[in-house]
């Protein structure tokens, strides 16, 4: 089997880890009614699944850094199988929010390690590509997973959801098991100099660019849902349309914005895409209550928003290349708990403010973040960027 294929075997379990945590927005109605919850309140479980899991991951990922990948990969795809099934069997809210605590736990580790591997068996040069993909793997759950995931909590039960992820889960594990070969972990780094890292500034900042960045999103799209049926007046069947759009836009802006990334440069990416990313949210303000401009709108939101990740994910690795494990774990930690606090955020605007107003205040958000990557990403001329780059690695 050739690596290209071995990297889209990658993306297959990040799409699996994404659903499990997009779900929740696309039937955070549904969950509150049926356990007879707010919105706000149902909101709060993409917070805790965040805050576990930006938390959790780089201690378990320091704690298993002698681990050879696949094994790693294997048990922590585990741990996420039996989640789902809790999440599945379980009744209750506190009984839920618990399974989407172990669920998280293994999500990050999985999410992680996948990029890892990734990026170790990738060709020369095409290291950005292959982190996009996986990157693109996740966010597909955008573009299957959660209308899908609607249209069974639709015609079945919303718990019905979990259950076929742990089932698909399963067949992963196997899959896995046959195709991905053994790969060697990092070098073990001490925790304490782990976090000695964030020391550099050039690190700091553009962990900083992560978490503006996507907590202005979070803050936004955590109450899509109700603010497209709401506030946009939208249809269900109308609705399951808009998120599938979504979801097609950022698996685009995933995959071109790796390749962007790899033949223009990391700066000239995400200024072009962050200017889109907070004029989409601002226009969605103005335009909440016509149905075709904000569907138009979330489709160039969602691409402009997705061509960031693997561009950052990307940029953090080359600014220590002998830690990547380390950098991609602490990116995508920050990156949860920007989804955490962008959840928790939006929670408190949609009580204090009003729903209406979560896309232009996530929108703030994300001009804060492309401020800093005008001042911290600018190279000295846009032709030295790649050299400056590769001195750095």
């Amino acid at each position: 089997m050739s690596q290209v294929w071995k990297v889209y075997i990658l993306a297959l379990v990040s799409f699996l880890v994404g659903t499990s945590e997009y779900i929740i927005s696309g039937i955070l109605d549904k969950i509150a009614d049926s356990l007879a919850i707010s919105v706000v309140a149902a909101g709060q479980l993409i917070t805790v699944f965040s805050l576990v899991y930006g938390l959790g991951t780089p201690l378990l990922i320091a704690l298993t850094v002698r681990w050879e990948r696949r094994k790693l990969l294997l048990s922590a795809l585990g741990l996420f199988v039996l989640a789902n099934g809790l999440a599945f069997a379980l009744p209750g809210y506190g009984l839920f929010l618990g399974a989407r605590v172990l669920m998280a736990l293994g999500a990050g580790v999985v999410v992680v390690t996948a990029l890892t591997i990734a990026a170790k068996i990738a060709p020369q040069g095409k290291q950005a590509s292959a982190i996009a993909t996986v990157v693109m793997g996740f966010t597909a759950s955008l573009i299957v997973g959660v209308p899908l995931g609607r249209m069974i909590a639709a015609a079945y039960d919303w718990k019905a959801v979990f259950g076929g992820i742990g089932a698909l889960g399963l067949l992963a594990m196997l899959i896995l098991f046959l195709s991905i070969p053994k790969t060697k972990g990092d070098a073990p780094i001490p925790l304490r100099q782990q976090l000695s890292l964030l020391r550099q500034p050039r690190i700091a900042f553009s962990l900083l660019v992560t978490f503006m960045w996507l907590g202005g999103y979070s803050l936004a799209y955590t109450y899509i849902t109700p603010y497209l049926l709401s506030v946009a007046g939208m249809s269900e069947g109308m609705l399951n349309s808009a998120l599938l759009a979504f979801g097609i836009a950022s698996l685009i802006g995933s995959k071109l914005g790796g390749y962007s990334a790899d033949r223009w440069g990391v700066y000239r990416t995400l200024t072009s895409g962050m200017a889109l990313h907070i004029a989409t949210l601002f226009l969605l303000t103005l335009a909440a209550h016509s149905t075709v401009l904000v569907f138009s709108l979330l489709i160039l939101w969602s691409f402009a928003a997705w061509s960031t990740g693997p561009t950052q994910q990307y940029h953090l690795v080359t600014l220590a290349p002998e830690s990547s494990g380390i950098m991609l774990s602490l990116n995508s930690s920050v990156m949860q708990l920007s989804m955490a606090a962008g959840a928790g955020l939006g929670g408190i605007v949609v009580n204090s403010v009003s729903l209406a107003s979560v896309t232009w205040i996530g929108a703030l958000g994300v001009l804060i973040a492309a401020a800093i990557v005008s001042r911290s990403y600018r190279p000295a001329s846009p032709q030295r960027e790649g050299a400056r780059e590769v001195r750095q690695a």
